[in-house]
């Protein structure tokens, strides 16, 4: 029986790690990807700004086969067309990224679509067009991506709130922090260093989970 993308989608929780190779220099992203799998994690997303979308599509490929060894999703940052030819299972769009309609027109039906939100319009007006999940931040600062909004902790409580969706924090979020994210309820967290930065990323992705579990 096919799997829906509402199903796939459901998977958008817990720990969610981003794997972007420009980040990780001298460090292999499938061997990161593999170890965060064996620590729990539930959702990989591959982000790749740099590399031509053949390159990507391999990397992609290699990724999924992980990622359904593990029970765990894999989503393509930005690009439909690199998640249809890997066949991975989402994609993310960012605020400047294509909309969810021609995306969607795009994509497999059994295919999700997250969308990344800083304010509480935002997240509707992603909910309303078709998003399947919805990430909201920055939480905390962060150098793994520039120009990014601030979102409060009372924001993001109030879009988990109102949306019918999985929702997902992100943005600076650490073994820390990830305790003050307890009252807002959310699905899941989205992190890059707290996990690829480290020198053993299946157990850093262990004991976020836990922590973030346990809060």
């Amino acid at each position: 029986m096919k799997i829906t993308r509402l199903e796939h989608a459901k998977k958008v929780s817990g720990l969610y790690v981003i794997i972007d190779p420009e980040l990780l220099p001298g460090k292999d992203p499938l061997r990161i990807t593999h170890q965060a799998l064996h620590g729990g994690v539930t959702a990989i997303q591959l982000r790749d700004k740099l590399s031509d979308q053949s390159l990507q599509v391999d990397m992609a490929r290699k990724m999924l086969a992980l990622c359904e060894n593990h029970n765990a999703v894999l989503i393509i940052n930005d690009s439909p067309y690199v998640a249809v030819e890997a066949q991975a299972h989402g994609l993310h769009l960012g605020q400047n990224d294509c909309s969810i309609s021609t995306a969607r027109s795009i994509l497999s039906e059994n295919q999700f679509i997250g969308t990344s939100n800083a304010t509480l319009q935002e997240a509707i007006s992603s909910e309303q067009q078709g998003a399947d999940y919805i990430a909201v931040g920055a939480l905390f600062p962060t150098n793994s991506k520039g120009a990014t909004r601030p979102v409060s902790l009372s924001l993001l409580s109030e879009i988990k709130k109102t949306v019918h969706v999985p929702v997902v924090g992100i943005g600076g979020i650490s073994h820390a922090n990830v305790y003050l994210l307890k009252d807002s309820k959310i699905d899941g967290i989205c992190v890059i260093g707290a996990v690829c930065h480290t020198d053993n990323p299946e157990d850093s992705s262990r004991k976020l989970l836990k922590t973030f579990q346990d809060v």
